[in-house]
């Protein structure tokens, strides 16, 4: 699929989710250098520059795919929640997960343990089942909470992989097509 478009703004009962912009640089930048957030996703924090390059990724992949990342803030207060979304990495995971949309999700420290993934992820789900058929997720065998979060969301264990010379634990996901939540999308 090759499009120009970019993200549409999600709103659920207590997060507004919108496209990356320039002015989330500094706020995500901090987020990934909290162990809390890349222990499980990388296990090194990543610098300022690594940030700005996946930002202008999730920018990219809008335009290239017509599906990408959304930034999760607090409507209240605009606190940044987290990233989550769809991206196509093109990883080098064995057996290969290129097949379909990798959906993922990173959360600041602080919004951990609060319900905000699984809010955020339902609206983003709810977008992506009526566009594309079929997702898969990978997730670090060590990840707890993480697996439950996918397993609620509808998520099967495919297998277990192997990315960057560790295991790693791929899920597969039919879109719904029934009662998807209460959500707001605005282009």
């Amino acid at each position: 699929m090759q499009t120009s478009r970019s993200a549409p703004m999600l709103t659920t009962a207590r997060l507004t989710l919108g496209g990356h912009a320039t002015t989330d640089l500094e706020d995500c930048a901090a987020m990934w250098t909290d162990p809390r957030v890349y222990t499980m996703i990388g296990g090194q924090p990543r610098s300022r520059e690594d940030v700005w390059i996946r930002l202008l990724r999730s920018v990219g992949q809008w335009t290239m795919f017509g599906y990408g990342s959304w930034i999760a803030r607090e409507t209240a207060t605009g606190r940044l929640i987290g990233e989550l979304g769809l991206i196509e990495a093109r990883r080098a995971v064995v057996p290969s997960i290129d097949a379909c949309p990798e959906v993922g999700w990173t959360l600041t420290g602080d919004a951990h343990s609060q319900g905000y993934a699984s809010e955020a992820l339902a609206a983003i789900l709810a977008w992506t089942d009526a566009r594309i058929p079929a997702t898969t997720c990978i997730i670090d065998p060590a990840n707890a909470p993480s697996i439950r979060l996918a397993e609620r969301l509808g998520y099967g264990l495919r297998t277990t992989g192997v990315y960057r010379d560790a295991p790693i634990l791929i899920f597969d996901r039919t879109a719904r097509r029934a009662d998807p939540p209460s959500i707001t999308a605005v282009r």
